[in-house]
């Protein structure tokens, strides 16, 4: 069974954020847009991963450059 989350109100279904009122999460949220870099260490480590592999088809593109330019080597 999952566990409930708790709310700091007392009242289940109403939540208050000290970071919402005061305006933290929008102005972190504008940033994030303007400057096209995540501001959660998840997002972040995501970008990188995606920048480093092209997405996943950097690295099967090397592999294959790899094998043809082996294979061409084994053959002259």
């Amino acid at each position: 069974m999952a566990k409930k989350r708790g709310t700091n109100t007392g009242i289940p279904g109403l939540s208050f954020s000290w970071k919402r009122a005061l305006g933290i999460t929008r102005a972190k949220r504008q940033i994030a847009r303007k400057t096209g870099i995540p501001t959660t260490k998840s997002g972040r480590q995501r970008k990188i991963g995606n920048i480093l592999t092209g997405g996943g088809c950097l690295v099967s593109v090397i592999v294959c450059a790899l094998i043809i330019t082996a294979i061409a080597l084994i053959v002259a």
